[in-house]
């Protein structure tokens, strides 16, 4: 089939991911590249010759030929963008958050299911091996009935200040992708909750939070998420896991950016799987969205719209219910400065910001 033609709005460190999977995949035509930056404008024309590299977004929405728009700039873009998508008929993927507050991600929700549309958001846990296998497993009855939902995401990552703008704090711009796997894998609604967090570097917003609460259909979760870890360590590291724990067995899953370990303990079965880790799987979500437009119907595995304006508003109401209870602020703003430094010449790390050519 012929190539699908799309057109990018947003060329920082996610668009810079997508264009590179998509010229991996030979399903994908980038029309066009779309960045307010003039530099990201000269980096998008040295890594996509083929593509017209543009400064007016509107250039994208009037060419008919242009089925799919990639919005991958920042959140307080979106909304606006989905709006002038749906309006000129073409299909959506997006970055998450898919606007910059609640309440406008559920007008984009509202657009976009009242469209005959395909769209799609970057959840990208919900495309990884690893969770699709330990869902599978679950599925299966081997560790029984799912009770428990243990989720941590501990790593030096973006410090406070270097990129969640219109994203909101460490735990909404990165945590509310584990809020969601919580979520995907209890096929249920949050119903209680309990947060406490920390204002590390006494930075005014918590960069570290933990929730613990239920589930409508009784299973309970807590979810672990900061860019706290060990930000000036000699040698950084990590610790990222999902343990789920059954009536009769777990499943469990680490990694360490490069391979991913799953381990299930089932009544029956036990297994150890290692496998290429597989990144933020923008290539199966491409994929999935590919087949989706060629087929005229819509992959069950992509993420929806809904699914990113429920794990936002979650990952918000957490971070004010641990506004509501003791919030301590440990260490010093030098020390953040510190961090920053740090980072702005690390060459290997956590999250860095991608270094222009």
């Amino acid at each position: 089939m012929n190539p699908i033609k799309i057109g990018m709005i947003g060329f920082g460190r996610m668009g810079g991911f997508y264009l590179e999977q998509m010229q991996k995949s030979g399903r994908w035509e980038v029309a066009y590249i779309c960045d307010v930056s003039a530099e990201s404008r000269e980096e998008a024309r040295r890594l996509a010759p083929q593509a017209q590299v543009i400064a007016d977004e509107q250039i994208i929405f009037d060419d008919p030929e242009v089925a799919v728009v990639g919005l991958f700039a920042l959140a307080d873009s979106r909304l606006s963008q989905i709006g002038k998508a749906v309006a000129a008929g073409k299909h959506i993927i997006a970055e998450k958050p898919i606007a910059d507050s609640v309440e406008r991600e559920w007008q984009a929700v509202s657009l976009v299911e009242k469209a005959p549309l395909f769209s799609t958001v970057n959840l990208y846990l919900r495309n990884s091996w690893y969770h699709n296998t330990i869902k599978e497993f679950i599925s299966s009855g081997e560790i029984g009935e799912l009770a428990i939902i243990r989720v941590c995401h501990m790593t030096p990552g973006l410090a406070p200040g270097e990129g969640h703008e219109y994203e909101g704090p460490a735990f909404h711009d990165c945590g509310m992708h584990y809020v969601d796997i919580a979520r995907w894998y209890a096929e249920s609604e949050f119903k209680t909750w309990n947060a406490q967090a920390v204002r590390m570097w006494n930075y005014k917003d918590p960069w570290w939070l933990q929730c613990h609460g239920t589930f409508e259909n009784g299973v309970v979760f807590d979810i672990t998420q900061g860019h706290v870890y060990g930000q000036l360590s000699a040698k950084q590291t990590h610790n990222s896991y999902v343990d789920i724990v059954g009536t009769k067995g777990i499943a469990r899953m680490t990694h360490d950016f490069k391979t991913a370990v799953v381990e299930l303990h089932g009544v029956t079965q036990t297994h150890r799987i290692e496998r290429p880790y597989g990144g933020k799987n923008i290539d199966v979500l491409c994929e999935r969205f590919a087949q989706s437009i060629e087929s005229g119907r819509r992959c069950e595995e992509l993420p929806r719209f809904r699914d990113a304006a429920v794990a936002s508003e979650y990952a918000w109401k957490f971070i004010h219910d641990a506004r509501t209870h003791d919030l301590p602020a440990i260490g010093d703003l030098r020390t953040l400065q510190q961090i920053r430094e740090r980072r702005r010449t690390m060459k290997n790390g956590y999250g860095l910001l991608r270094k222009r050519a």
